[in-house]
């Protein structure tokens, strides 16, 4: 990752986020920031997250390698029904009303190692990783499944915030039904040198918002990603987020507004091209599978019912990915 950070695009919306610095002791001036940014737009900084910037600049390297290797290399890892391995270019179409054609970008999954002959390998989103060889890429398997873990316990820190945010106990999702045992998914990300044109439907990835409890993004110093805080705006408006280096850039899922009936924002974003590469490194974290997913008591009265019913977080997921990733049997 380079020192510098690119100019913002001219003519440009840059939207501020707050800094949480997970190594303050001030947790309550940390929440206070936290709820702010969540009430807002439901992003945020975190940094001093305990991950050196040596190790993610070296994740970053590893991540570069792989989308270096020729097609027909990295398409003997196209994922799998487990979601693991290898997307190609417009394999995910993130805004299926206003794209002609897929994101313009490449991914790669990894989840948390579960062998075949473990109990919860049959679950979807469980299973064996898929690895490149490591006599073509020495080192990766080991970097990337360190990385997973280390920005796994980087989530749980920021969930605890989160749940005294809204009035919880500060481990109320850090429990074995929720992110004690979670579906936690990393996914490096390789946009080509493309300059998007998002009213001709061509975009690095469409307008959406993230499926589970949080995602934590690093980015290389170029801007791309937008958010739009109002989506029912005409028009929307839109607005960059700059990079940072060494800080995660973190998002509030649907399931996190659905759990507090909106009163926290899952809110829309998307990525614009502008006619250089881009790297970015996003990790999901999502609840367990069995995790029921509906409102808090504390969320919900008669004058402001749930707005959602109860969903299985399993069932939630896999339509999501249904709805946007192209059938397997299309690679064929």
């Amino acid at each position: 990752m380079a020192e510098s950070r690119e100019e913002v695009p001219e003519s440009s919306k840059i939207s501020l986020l707050n800094y949480i610095d997970l190594s303050s002791r001030d947790v309550q001036s940390s929440v206070s920031l936290l709820k702010q940014a969540c009430l807002d737009s439901g992003f945020f900084y975190v940094i001093n997250h305990g991950i050196d910037e040596e190790f993610m600049d070296d994740v970053f390297s590893q991540s570069k390698k792989f989308f270096s290797l020729p097609l027909e290399e990295k398409m003997k890892l196209l994922r799998n029904e487990k979601t693991r391995g290898y997307t190609p270019l417009f394999d995910e179409i993130s805004d299926p009303d206003n794209q002609k054609i897929g994101d313009y970008r490449e991914g790669y999954y990894i989840g948390i190692e579960v062998p075949e002959d473990h109990p919860d390998a049959h679950k979807p989103f469980y299973g064996p990783n898929m690895w490149p060889s490591a006599d073509i890429l020495p080192g990766w398997k080991e970097t990337m499944a360190k990385y997973h873990e280390k920005a796994l316990e980087v989530g749980k820190k920021v969930s605890q915030l989160i749940a005294l945010a809204l009035g919880l106990d500060f481990n109320f999702f850090d429990q074995p039904g929720m992110l004690g045992e979670p579906i936690a998914i990393l996914r490096l990300l390789h946009y080509e040198g493309l300059a998007s044109e998002p009213a001709k439907g061509i975009i690095g990835a469409g307008a959406h918002s993230d499926y589970g409890f949080i995602t934590l993004l690093v980015t290389d110093n170029k801007y791309g990603l937008q958010i739009c805080k109002d989506k029912d705006a005409k028009p929307q408006i839109w607005e960059y987020i700059p990079p940072l280096k060494g800080a995660f850039i973190v998002n509030l899922g649907d399931m996190l507004e659905r759990l507090g009936n909106c009163y926290f924002r899952s809110t829309l974003h998307r990525v614009l091209g502008n006619g250089q590469e881009r790297y970015s490194i996003a990790y999901f974290v999502e609840p367990n599978h069995d995790y029921i997913v509906e409102c808090l008591p504390a969320y919900q009265s008669e004058k402001n019912p749930p707005k959602f019913p109860p969903i299985k977080y399993q069932d939630y997921l896999l339509q999501r990915y249904k709805d946007t990733q192209a059938d397997l049997n299309s690679y064929k």
